[in-house]
């Protein structure tokens, strides 16, 4: 009896791992910090007249639809479940995860693509602050103990084929681009649109995040740990990416400038059906408790 209660007692400190602060909370710490200097960075991107001022008209309103994004939705929440997941929340880490995935992104495409200006050194904090906290957090999430306490196998399908489907048809669309512009020999339009050598969208997307973001969708379907933290956080980091392309428009509008809605309805479209889908998912995480008892009945983790 007295072994079976230490049993029990491992199983359990094992489930509530995956949701204590403890084992993550430098990294926490960190993100913390890089949240702060987003926000600060981007409020002189957004208030500064000019600040701006050297990019083409095409990448102009793509900046300021960022800073706009940033301030408004991705730094607060970065700050929001960095708090949250200090205090134990599992479902915050997780978001947390994404948003630092979209940061460190959105931060490479800063520090490389917008010319050298007062604000570099903030943008290389945000990118170094972040990046090192996203692996942090990644390398101190216990992953068998998060896929435990996701209580619905359904939802998993249905987020792990969602990856897969928007995944490659993001790659799909680039490449649509870049290989007719490789064998005519002449550079992308958007490249010549953004005024920089390559586009780093594409280079980011199809180099990492896209074959990650597809590579997750099989694993999560294969049934594998590792892939229950990181699903929920993809599906954070593709609501995220839809924000500023669906806000440029609006940018563009208030500039006077002739603005893109026609991307609304795409990009909208994907950016509710993640949401729905990151919802779905997260209502399924239960407690510790609850995914004791799941795997003391034989169910199948997640």
């Amino acid at each position: 009896m007295s072994q079976q209660r230490t049993d029990q007692g491992e199983r359990s400190n094992r489930g509530s791992a995956a949701g204590a602060a403890a084992p993550g909370a430098p990294w926490l710490w960190l993100s913390i910090a890089a949240g702060v200097l987003a926000v600060a960075g981007s409020v002189v991107g957004l208030g500064v007249g000019g600040f701006y001022a050297n990019l083409t008209p095409a990448f102009l309103p793509q900046a300021l639809a960022q800073d706009v994004a940033n301030l408004a939705l991705a730094a607060p929440a970065l700050l929001v479940c960095a708090i949250l997941a200090l205090r134990g929340s599992l479902r915050a880490r997780l978001v947390w995860l994404g948003v630092l995935a979209f940061t460190v992104y959105n931060y490479v495409i800063y520090t490389f693509s917008i010319p050298f200006g007062p604000l570099f050194p903030v943008w290389v904090a945000v990118l170094g602050l972040s990046l090192f906290s996203l692996i942090g957090g990644i390398a101190s999430t216990d992953a068998g103990a998060a896929a435990a306490r996701f209580g619905s196998r359904p939802a998993a399908v249905v987020t792990g084929w969602s990856l897969i489907v928007v995944g490659v048809l993001f790659g799909l669309l680039w490449l649509s681009e870049d290989v007719p512009a490789l064998v005519a020999g002449t550079t992308p339009q958007s490249v010549l649109d953004l005024g920089i050598p390559t586009n780093p969208v594409h280079i980011l997307d199809l180099a990492f995040f896209l074959p990650a973001v597809v590579g997750t969708g099989i694993l999560l379907l294969r049934r594998r740990e590792m892939a229950y933290p990181v699903a929920p956080a993809f599906l954070v980091f593709l609501i995220l990416t839809g924000v500023p392309i669906m806000v440029t428009p609006i940018v563009q509008s208030v500039r006077g400038e002739t603005a893109a809605w026609t991307v609304l309805a795409p990009i909208g479209l994907i950016t509710v059906l993640m949401l729905v889908l990151l919802a779905w998912l997260l209502r399924t995480v239960g407690s510790p408790d609850g995914a004791e008892a799941r795997s003391g009945a034989g169910e199948p983790a997640g």
